[in-house]
């Protein structure tokens, strides 16, 4: 399994951590009102790592059949062949019982959210099959990140938690409804229910583009529910700015582009807005 390492993160896609655990973050410092103790911002980063792994793990054993008939799928680590069923199922069961014993060792109402959690995680994989409200489903699993950081936190489920969920719920649910007008006509023909397969790539990149425009919105709440301060709003301008010119590169007629506008500039957003709102709770 050690020498599996390199195969098991690209079969999560690892390095698309950096979408979620900044958001993390951002539950944990509102909560905290600056950092947390060290104690309990390490739980949190193995519990997010937990989580994460054993979502797009339940994801990819899911989509094997799927995976296999799709071309950019068929190079995934488990269609290629590179890592075995089993294999990946051991590391999805490490990595559920990591993200529990990190949740008991943070407080019981961690521990109490986990199975709700677990539900949303394993249900994003099949939702697919027969609802296009699957982009919904996986910013509910995403928006999980800042609600899990402030609870950690704070031991209380709150609206502001809410809030913040809700912000991140919109954000993926929109970069997710972009990304799956790369595979619109596959997943039509597999029968996979998405906004773009379901209503077509134009209707989806206005929904998308909508659904942006409401992640703008909330952030904006937050600011003023937080009173944040002069960082924050620079972030969310740049925010702003970035979501402007992501939906910019991508057109129904050219999704060339498709990848740059979702791997690179929604990582830039996650880190973005953690930093300068972490900036603003010290200025």
């Amino acid at each position: 399994m050690l020498a599996k390492i390199p195969v098991l993160l690209e079969n999560i896609r690892f390095e698309q951590s950096i979408f979620t655990l900044p958001f993390a973050y951002l539950g944990m410092v509102l909560a905290a009102h600056g950092l947390p103790s060290l104690a309990q911002f390490f739980w949190i980063t193995v519990a997010m790592f937990g989580a994460r792994s054993f979502a797009m793990s339940m994801n990819r054993l899911a989509d094997i059949e799927l995976d296999r008939q799709n071309p950019r799928g068929a190079l995934r680590p488990i269609p290629s062949g590179r890592l075995k069923t089993i294999e990946a199922i051991l590391f999805a069961l490490f990595s559920i019982s990591l993200c529990f014993f990190a949740a008991w060792q943070l407080n019981p109402l961690c521990v109490a959210l986990f199975p709700i959690a677990l539900v949303v995680f394993t249900g994003y994989s099949y939702v697919k099959r027969v609802s296009w409200l699957t982009h919904f489903v996986l910013g509910l699993s995403l928006g999980g990140a800042p609600v899990g950081g402030w609870v950690a936190v704070t031991g209380a489920l709150t609206w502001e938690a809410a809030l913040l969920g809700l912000t991140v719920l919109t954000w993926a649910a929109g970069f997710d409804t972009l990304y799956a007008c790369g595979d619109a006509q596959e997943d039509r023909s597999l029968g996979v229910k998405t906004i773009p397969s379901t209503f077509g790539v134009g209707p989806a990149l206005v929904v998308s583009a909508a659904l942006h425009v409401s992640t703008i919105a909330l952030l904006l709440t937050v600011g003023a529910v937080f009173m944040l301060g002069w960082p924050y709003w620079i972030g969310v301008a740049a925010t702003a700015g970035m979501l402007i010119y992501e939906h910019s590169l991508v057109t129904p007629r050219d999704l060339t582009k498709l990848n740059v506008a979702f791997f690179t500039i929604n990582g830039v957003i996650s880190v973005c807005i953690f930093a300068f709102t972490f900036l603003s709770l010290y200025v």
